[in-house]
């Protein structure tokens, strides 16, 4: 009796391959797909999303510290990696039990259905998307599963038929892989509200103000080698929020909603809005999560209406003491009402530096307070003003177990030398900047090896709501050598030398540098 060749075992990889290939299927075709559905129909957006809204306070502190404003992308590259991992597992069960990684790829596609209904505002049809690169997914995943099979050569056969087998597969997975990355790609360029978005902010000429913001005075900028500027760039302005696919917003689609508390509830539409008494201000905003010395904070010329109007229109209700904002992507800000109505420039901004806001910062709409930290103040994307009780209504940070008002705090940095920087022999300028906003900078205060505290030159002051900028010349003998700073604000307050990390309402501390002259 002749027996039949035997097929030698296959090797694992190919099979490992086409789970990670058929995952990336899976994500490419619901990516094209969403094109159809709200922003959010992604899965990846929306597994990052959900990530992002249970990230404890100290996990987000960390990944700031760690990636700055990087922290989405770096997000974005973990879970791809870790999807990858699994679907690379799910391929390999894939090798004995194809109906059982079968099974488990469905199971994990409803996971991922739920995340996307999960994020406000979906409906049961935002699910379709990754229905349909569930079923594409798992079919290609049966083809490749089939075709690294046929790799094994079968004994007593030359490698000749595995050869081709192996160019087959190689072939099948390239193309497929080629497939998906176009397929999310394109997905992405070719969502429809974000067409319309950028066609609209291009396009969009903002309207002149009732109210210009007062000129810059000479000297608001220390005249340091490496110091930033007294105006951030809007490139250069540091982004922190818990969107991790920008909301992209036809400005003919903006709608914000102001009700609650209120004698009379009202909307105001973009076209609307502008046509109102607008306002520029100058305002320096801080994350709450800057650490001591940190550069999330940007200074800014903002465009826009004073809140305190809105809210003089819709009449507050006595006991309301709390402003509940909610951006169109779900995130929620609670601002004190006294904030909104106090007097100070509280705007619901539209243009930044002469230019609408970019995508990024909030287009078409967003909030900006002085005073307060952005995440109980900056709303972007603002879509609702909700006139509430902090006792009735938390919001999204404060759920999370920060605190409820954000009030800024007092603080200074060194930005020049930077920390480990190797500065020449001879006359050396220190500078930096300081904040206290509402109230102003009286001085700043510079103590190098632990010497006396010597006052550092003022720059001129642009507003009590920026930052104010400061020089100092030094002169040290080559070695190591350590700066700290404080401030002093108008009202005497001297910064406080206490530690305390940004949780839960913002870092304090004394920078300090250390720095070497050569």
């Amino acid at each position: 009796m002749t027996r039949r060749p035997q097929a030698s075992p296959a090797r694992g990889w190919p099979f490992a391959v086409s789970g990670a290939i058929a995952a990336a299927v899976l994500f490419g075709v619901a990516e094209i797909s969403s094109v159809l559905f709200s922003p959010v129909s992604s899965p990846l957006v929306a597994v990052g999303a959900a990530f992002i809204d249970v990230t404890p306070a100290w996990l987000k502190d960390v990944a700031i510290d760690a990636f700055g404003t990087a922290d989405k992308p770096v997000l974005v590259v973990s879970m791809a990696v870790v999807a990858l991992a699994v679907a690379a597992a799910l391929g390999l069960v894939a090798r004995r039990r194809l109906a059982l990684a079968c099974v488990l790829c469905a199971v994990l596609a409803l996971l991922l259905g739920a995340a996307v209904l999960s994020r406000p505002g979906t409906t049961w049809g935002d699910a379709l998307p990754t229905a349909a690169g569930a079923v594409v997914g798992i079919a290609v995943l049966r083809w490749l599963v089939g075709l690294a099979h046929r790799m094994a050569p079968r004994a007593g056969e030359a490698t000749a038929g595995s050869g081709s087998a192996r160019r087959a597969f190689l072939f099948a997975a390239g193309l497929t892989t080629a497939a998906a990355v176009v397929a999310a790609a394109g997905g992405r360029a070719l969502t429809a509200a974000g067409r319309a978005a950028v066609a609209s902010r291009e396009a969009l000429r903002l309207p002149g103000a009732r109210r210009a913001a007062a000129a810059l005075p000479a000297g608001v900028g220390a005249d340091v080698p490496g110091m930033p500027p007294f105006i951030t760039p809007n490139a250069q302005f540091y982004r922190i929020d818990t969107a991790l696919a920008v909301p992209k917003i036809d400005p003919s689609d903006w709608e914000l909603r102001v009700h609650g508390m209120v004698e009379e509830e009202f909307t105001v539409g973009f076209a609307e809005l502008l046509d109102l008494d607008l306002q520029e201000c100058w305002v320096t905003l801080t994350c709450v999560s800057n650490p001591v010395g940190g550069d999330l904070a940007g200074n800014a010329k903002w465009l826009g209406y004073p809140v305190r109007e809105l809210l003089r229109r819709a009449r507050p209700l006595a006991g309301a003491d709390m402003v509940l904002s909610t951006s169109a992507d779900g995130f929620t800000a609670s601002t004190p009402l006294e904030a909104l109505t106090d007097g100070r420039d509280a705007l619901l901004a539209v243009g930044m530096n002469g230019e609408p806001l970019p995508l990024e910062h909030g287009f078409p709409v967003r909030m900006v307070v002085p005073g307060l930290y952005g995440y109980v103040s900056a709303t972007k994307w603002v879509v609702e003003l909700e006139v509430t009780r902090f006792a009735d209504r938390a919001a999204y940070w404060t759920e999370r177990g920060w605190s409820e008002r954000g009030l800024i705090k007092l603080a200074s940095r060194i930005d020049v030398p930077r920390s480990a920087a190797t500065v020449p022999a001879g006359a050396t300028v220190l500078g930096g900047t300081a904040w206290a906003q509402g109230i102003g900078i009286d001085r700043v205060q510079v103590q190098v090896d632990d010497g006396a505290w010597q006052d550092a030159t003022l720059a001129a002051e642009a507003t009590v709501d920026t930052w104010r900028q400061w020089s100092l010349a030094w002169e040290g003998a080559p070695g190591n050598h350590t700066a700290r700073v404080r401030a002093v604000s108008r009202t005497g307050e001297v910064q406080t030398s206490g530690r305390a990390a940004p949780a839960p309402d913002g870092a304090t501390g004394w920078h300090e540098v250390r720095f070497r002259v050569e």
